[in-house]
């Protein structure tokens, strides 16, 4: 079939590599230059299915409340606030209890797993080689937050995920650079998780889709699907459509937007991230894979002669603008575990920004509930595969093949009950 794919990020890019791979005729539009330029960017590039949960847990909105006003809360709300983010932020609410959590945690992951073998199978596969570490470790600085985790530690075990508790002293000998002045009280080590570089494994897929046959076109917006024959599309400043078999939606917050025109509302909204990024100064005061504190949400991770720093949760605002507090905190958790170990001597004075540290923020496009839509929109010839949130990179590759499939006629080999547009519905 010739199939169309809007956006290159890191979930269209995967979807396009499997159609193709599936033989289709596949071309991706992508408003940006290249691929991987916006959500998948910089960010914390985790793959710890374990840990994939939807945002919706139980008490997580008195949680929101009770940290408004500190310093280094890991989730805020920002104004302005839209009216999307406030509808969306009611259906979140109302998402927050226990039976909806447990029924999506386990969604996510069961497609977490799923796509993090196809994720070993293409790197295997194809040997690409990207820049990637094994082993994720889970910080807890204190007692309190030791038995908080119990929970997820259940989960864990209930996936049958390898993991082990460790003490402070054994957390210092797997990562031997951790600052001994910061209190550790206990830590969690899955080995089997990883860290990896989402971008950077982007465009190594996108050159073995291109080889594939696949046509990507840059700086090309899509700015209508047509609605009597949603395999059609609409392209920035041509005069006319462009038709295919089949279209498949994994354009981000701008899936909303071209749903919207054909009379779907996708409870979509973006919830901000930031990382900051800096060359490795000493390789023995760095991390060797990728840490969660877990008490700041903070992951400091290991993208080869790089640092990465990233965290926080931010409802409203813009993409534009930076709340300096949040950046702050990822500053202040990387003095806390690494000092020394990032290039940071030119780091922020004031408001400037020294060379070498490289400050993001991303959107990423979030649906109430937590779990992505993935597979038929209801509308002939149009596919969805959207709305991971902050899950994109560990989600992307399971479902990219569980659409191809889908779009085959083919059963996939994931379950993906749940994760269709009927649950909007309720």
């Amino acid at each position: 079939m010739k199939i169309a794919v809007i956006g290159a990020g890191i979930v269209g890019v995967t979807t396009a590599y499997e159609l193709a791979a599936d033989g289709h005729q596949v071309s991706v539009f992508e408003r940006r230059s290249a691929v991987a330029e916006e959500t998948s960017f910089a960010n914390a590039g985790v793959v710890a299915p374990g840990y994939v949960t939807p945002w919706a847990v139980p008490g997580m909105p008195s949680k929101v409340l009770s940290s408004l006003f500190s310093s280094h809360a890991p989730v805020r709300v920002r104004a302005p606030l839209s009216a999307n983010d406030m509808a969306w932020m009611w259906r979140w609410y109302r998402a927050c209890n226990l039976p909806t959590y447990m029924t999506n945690r386990a969604r996510m992951q069961r497609l977490a797993y799923y796509s993090r073998t196809r994720l070993h199978t293409l790197s295997k596969d194809l040997h690409l080689d990207y820049e990637r570490a094994e082993g994720y470790m889970v910080l807890l600085r204190s007692e309190k937050e030791h038995l908080l985790v119990q929970p997820s530690l259940q989960v864990l075990r209930d996936a049958k995920t390898s993991f082990k508790e460790l003490t402070a002293e054994e957390a210092r000998k797997l990562e031997p650079a951790l600052n001994p002045d910061t209190p550790l009280h206990a830590s969690i080590h899955l080995p089997q998780d990883e860290v990896g570089n989402c971008r950077q494994f982007a465009m190594l897929l996108k050159s073995e889709a291109q080889r594939l046959g696949t046509n990507f076109v840059f700086n090309t917006p899509i700015v209508a699907i047509d609605k009597a024959t949603p395999a059609t599309l609409w392209v920035a400043n041509e005069d006319r459509s462009r038709s295919f078999d089949a279209v498949v939606l994994c354009a981000g917050l701008d899936s909303a937007g071209l749903m919207k025109n054909l009379g779907v509302k996708i409870p979509m909204t973006a919830v901000y991230g930031y990382s900051i990024s800096a060359a490795v100064r000493e390789p023995l005061n760095a991390p060797r894979s990728v840490l969660m504190d877990e008490r700041y949400k903070v992951a400091i991770s290991r993208i080869g002669q790089r640092i990465r720093v990233a965290g926080s949760a931010e409802i409203g605002g813009s993409l534009n603008i930076h709340r300096e507090s949040a950046i702050q905190t990822l500053y202040k958790v990387l003095g806390d575990w690494f000092p020394g170990a990032a290039q940071l001597a030119s780091h922020r004075r004031g408001n400037a920004v020294g060379t070498g540290v490289q400050e993001w923020k991303g959107a990423r496009p979030m649906l109430p509930d937590g779990p992505p839509i993935i597979g038929s929109s209801g509308l002939p010839g149009l596919w969805l595969n959207l709305g991971h949130g902050s899950s994109g990179w560990a989600l992307s590759c399971g479902c990219a093949r569980a659409v191809t499939d889908l779009i085959a006629g083919r059963k996939p080999d994931v379950d993906l009950d749940g994760l269709g547009m009927e649950r909007l519905k309720h």
